[in-house]
């Protein structure tokens, strides 16, 4: 995280060589793979991440290398979302199933809020993918801007303080 001057808005830069997390779940794994099929030579300039068997496909179906995690279910998605906490995924590709819950819902959840608190580009279908790997930022630095957190940092420390001690 950086700051361009001492009261200005915090920022991330994102280089120009993205590192990219694909998730699926299992109805929407063909569909991933149809759609990284289709950009292979826009994804190649990338760095991919993936969770579980999503990542294991991409890897045999493009002949890229991708960082394979966790299965989603067994962790991947929370390690995504650190990935995204510690600045170290610039985008979220995750063809989610909208028509079935899923044993993991909330590590989902937790996974899609972490990239709207620190401001990734996130899509979640073919087409918002579509327009978000083909958007001329993909392959330029970007200075994402970040919500300044530190108001409710200090409202944690305040309650934390308060607390008896033992």
């Amino acid at each position: 995280m950086s700051k361009s001057e001492p009261d200005s808005i915090p920022f991330r830069t994102l280089r120009p060589r993205k590192r990219i997390a694909l998730v699926a779940h299992d109805h929407k794994k063909d569909d991933l793979m149809d759609w990284a099929v289709y950009n292979r030579h826009a994804l190649s300039s990338h760095e991919l991440y993936a969770t579980g068997t999503t990542g294991l496909l991409l890897e045999k179906t493009l002949d890229l290398p991708v960082k394979r995690l966790l299965s989603g279910p067994l962790g991947g998605d929370q390690q995504i979302g650190s990935l995204i906490a510690t600045g170290e995924i610039d985008v979220l590709i995750f063809f989610w199933d909208p028509m079935e819950a899923q044993p993991h819902d909330p590590d989902i959840k937790a996974l899609l809020r972490l990239g709207v608190v620190w401001n990734i580009p996130i899509a979640c279908d073919r087409s918002t993918a579509d327009f978000l790997l083909t958007s001329p930022l993909m392959q330029q630095s970007y200075d994402a801007l970040l919500t300044d957190y530190s108001e409710y940092q200090q409202r944690l420390k305040s309650r934390i303080a308060k607390l008896p001690k033992h």
